[in-house]
């Protein structure tokens, strides 16, 4: 909800503190200045989508039913 509602500020032409500070007011205080300001800046640099990027690493398997049967 957070990453729809600073998309359209960017798309308003809400400058970025402007726009933080609207999210900190329909959000609360658990919204983290650097994070917002990035993905402000993703938007501004014209990223579309709003879901995080694909982490490189080891797969999360082990909560999978057939694995955790197997412990």
């Amino acid at each position: 909800d957070q990453r729809v509602c600073l998309k359209s500020g960017v798309k308003n032409g809400i400058e970025r503190s402007e726009a933080f500070k609207m999210l900190k007011k329909a959000f609360g205080d658990d919204m983290f200045q650097p994070r917002v300001y990035e993905w402000y800046k993703r938007f501004q640099e014209g990223r579309e989508d709003i879901e995080d990027d694909a982490r490189s690493g080891h797969l999360s398997t082990s909560t999978t039913d057939e694995n955790v049967e197997k412990v």
